[in-house]
């Protein structure tokens, strides 16, 4: 199983930013799949998490209204639209195919991560 996220950089708080991740190795539409991230010097923190067929999502609700958890299982593709960024989003976004408990304690199941980096 191999995910890999882009879409990261430096934006400017207020601005936007899309997350993608591919998924090769394994059956994309039969897995929940999460988006995650870590600040520098703080713990992992869940942020997202799609089901199967993309019609639930959930958020944390630091981000709630703020983005937006999407996949296109025809592509193997999962997003992660982050609008009105914040500095506090600054973080390295991770993702995982796997439910949200899963992707906190499950280290293997994450991508090397992305990095965003939101200034003032």
């Amino acid at each position: 199983v191999q995910l890999q996220e882009s879409g990261g950089g430096s934006v400017q708080s207020g601005g936007s930013l899309r997350l993608s991740c591919v998924v090769s190795g394994y059956t994309f539409s039969g897995s929940f799949m999460s988006w995650l991230r870590q600040a520098p010097g703080k713990e992992l923190e869940w942020v997202s998490t799609i089901s199967k067929g993309g019609d639930t999502t959930t958020y944390a609700d630091s981000v709630k209204g703020r983005f937006t958890i999407s996949r296109d299982n025809a592509k193997n593709m999962l997003y992660l639209q982050l609008n009105s960024l914040k500095t506090e989003d600054t973080a390295m976004y991770y993702c995982a195919n796997a439910g949200r408990t899963l992707s906190l304690t499950v280290p293997a199941l994450r991508g090397r991560g992305t990095q965003v980096t939101v200034s003032s």
